[in-house]
């Protein structure tokens, strides 16, 4: 799913990977990334191979069409699946806890990093605001809950075009 939405000759991953590198990262023809540094803010690893990262969607896909997504037309769900306009949206994360995740809301997954779990609040209610997608009760108690220990952790976004 992912596109060249800007005609650069980067995919959406590719131009994940290069905004998030910590380092220039290497760049191959066709826009290939194939080295960088990169930190997986949800369990705290630094990692200088790409191939060991995911690109997550704060909020998954199949959690998106349950919220809401279901009813937007294929132009609007590409656009949701490739939203590089909200540095929140997509995040380059180790692929074990990418896959621990899968399409689990809040209510069933947090990141195994104690600290990130604050800003992966924030930024998970940002995506759901973003794109007026839909949260259930289970959900909203358990954002509830982990809010509650954040403290001053603020909320920000700017709604899809």
């Amino acid at each position: 799913h992912w596109v060249d939405a800007d005609h650069d000759g980067c995919s959406t991953r590719a131009e994940v990977l290069i905004a998030e590198s910590r380092v220039q990262p290497t760049i191959e023809p066709g826009c290939k990334v194939t080295a960088g540094q990169w930190f997986s803010f949800y369990d705290g690893a630094t990692v200088t191979a790409p191939g060991g990262l995911d690109i997550d969607h704060m909020v998954p896909l199949a959690e998106a069409w349950d919220s809401g997504a279901s009813a937007w037309t294929p132009e609007r769900r590409e656009a949701y699946a490739n939203d590089l306009d909200a540095e929140s949206s997509l995040v380059a994360v180790t692929a074990r806890t990418n896959r621990s995740k899968a399409d689990q809301d809040p209510a069933k997954w947090l990141p195994p990093l104690l600290d990130a779990r604050c800003t992966y609040a924030a930024d998970w209610v940002a995506t759901k605001l973003r794109w007026k997608l839909s949260v259930d009760d289970r959900e909203q108690a358990a954002l509830a809950e982990l809010a509650a220990g954040c403290g001053q952790e603020s909320v920000t976004y700017e709604p899809a075009p």
